[in-house]
């Protein structure tokens, strides 16, 4: 997250002239953002980072730029991970072999700045008494704002992508290697591996200590990326493109001004069964909306959405669709969980307030939550003609101070955990309630499978 970085100590001095830094990571937030550095807090350091442009950069400064490379290719899709490899070593006779950046197995070759360091040039890395850091500088300005899983730094060996990773076999994707047959040297570490621990999991014992903010763990992994908000993906409004604030891992959304912000998911299906939450975190009266967004595009003239292409449901319990509204279910408030079935392939949703899979707190119509799932009774089905694209889930936030996160089977809300898991027959994401029989959460997995 972006109020969230980790530094250790360095008590002794490692190999400064080569050495590799490999991480998976998905980004939340674009724009100028630090991965790892080593930093004396003055004019001497080594930087691994984005700039605010969103292209990969390495530099590094003892007084002036000794070592400086941005690549050309801009990282931007929040909704992927990228495999970093940063391979430096000062030894090599030929400039450009002296320090190499991978993203997902390839190497990058094409730079908008590329100074190499000169042959055996000392690095700032690991130089004793000076630390290392994740996901900061030495200030808190342009923190990395997203997850980071296995990230390791080999002190004193410079190895390629291929010992992370390799190309699946019959995707074509680049995969991650979860155990990786590599070396750490004297301030190597590897972070991240199954969890969210500070600790060290290369057994050198070069744990890092949480500085500032929280680590979450989340389901979301190299393997199985599920849905987030997506802030790349606006509604056009008459009065201009108006975006939520984002936070947790793009999980959640807040709106600072009186007005509708809207926000979609980052993965749109068009067949299939899927399931996700929805909590109200602050609400006012008519503060939040939620539902599904049917096609591409995502223009209108109104000042909040209920066109013949999106379906959703009212704070006050109205389900709004093309133009008009009626009572559908109970209203929620702060607190409340929304749950959310959609059946693409058969043009149905069917929604909940604080309930299970089969239990009776699915909405029957008129205005309760008192219908067992899936409820052949239940108003608000969708119409399969309704369909014109993906499905697309949707959110609106109205009013200053509202607020509401969802969980996509990533096991949290914001940063609060689920309070007790449902059972999830397909394996696939940890929800607050059951998942009915045959529905599942909205990631890569369930897409592939």
């Amino acid at each position: 997250m972006a109020s969230t970085y980790l530094s250790r100590s360095v008590s002794s001095t490692g190999n400064r002239r080569k050495w590799t830094w490999s991480a998976w990571i998905k980004r939340s937030g674009l724009g100028q953002a630090y991965l790892a550095t080593s930093n004396n807090g003055s004019n001497q350091y080594s930087m691994m980072a984005f700039d605010a442009s969103d292209v990969l950069r390495y530099y590094d400064y003892t007084s002036d730029y000794q070592t400086h490379l941005k690549t050309s290719r801009k990282l931007r899709d929040t909704n992927a991970w990228y495999h970093i490899v940063y391979t430096y070593d000062s030894a090599q006779s030929t400039a450009s072999d002296r320090l190499k950046i991978y993203v997902n197995g390839v190497q990058e070759t094409s730079f908008g700045t590329s100074s190499y360091p000169s042959q055996n040039y000392d690095s700032y890395m690991n130089v004793s008494g000076i630390p290392h850091y994740l996901g900061r500088e030495t200030g808190t300005s342009y923190l990395f704002d997203g997850i980071m899983s296995h990230v390791h730094f080999c002190d004193g060996y410079a190895y390629s992508p291929s010992d992370f990773g390799s190309t699946d076999s019959t995707t074509g994707e680049w995969k991650i290697n979860v155990s990786p047959s590599v070396s750490y040297g004297t301030n190597g570490y590897f972070m991240f591996k199954d969890d969210n621990s500070v600790n060290d999991d290369s057994g050198n014992g070069n744990n890092f200590t949480l500085t500032a903010g929280t680590l979450t763990k989340t389901e979301d992994c190299p393997s199985n990326v599920f849905a987030t908000l997506n802030p790349n993906d606006v509604m056009k409004q008459s009065s201009g493109i108006l975006k939520p604030t984002y936070s947790n891992g793009n999980l959640t959304m807040a709106n600072g001004a009186n007005d509708n912000r809207q926000a979609f998911a980052t993965l749109s299906p068009e067949t299939g069964k899927w399931y996700w939450e929805m909590k109200i975190d602050t609400a006012a009266t008519t503060g939040h909306r939620i539902g599904v967004f049917f096609g591409n595009d995502k223009t209108h003239s109104g000042s909040y959405y209920y066109g013949t292409d999106a379906f959703y449901i009212h704070q006050n319990g109205e389900i709004y669709y093309n133009g008009s509204s009626t009572t559908y279910m109970a209203s929620y408030t702060a607190g409340d969980i929304i749950s959310v079935a959609m059946d693409v392939t058969n043009g149905n949703i069917y929604m909940s307030k604080n309930g299970g899979a089969n239990d009776s707190t699915w909405a029957d119509g008129s205005g309760n939550n008192n219908q067992a799932f899936p409820g052949t009774s239940i108003n608000g089905k969708l119409s399969a003609s309704w369909i014109s694209g993906p499905a697309t889930p949707f959110f609106d936030v109205y009013g200053n101070g509202n607020k509401q996160s969802v969980n996509f089977g990533n096991g949290y809300f914001g940063t609060t955990a689920v309070s007790s898991a449902g059972t999830n027959a397909s394996g696939n994401g940890i929800f607050e309630y059951d998942v009915p029989t045959g529905y599942t959460a909205l990631s890569t997995k369930g897409l592939n499978e």
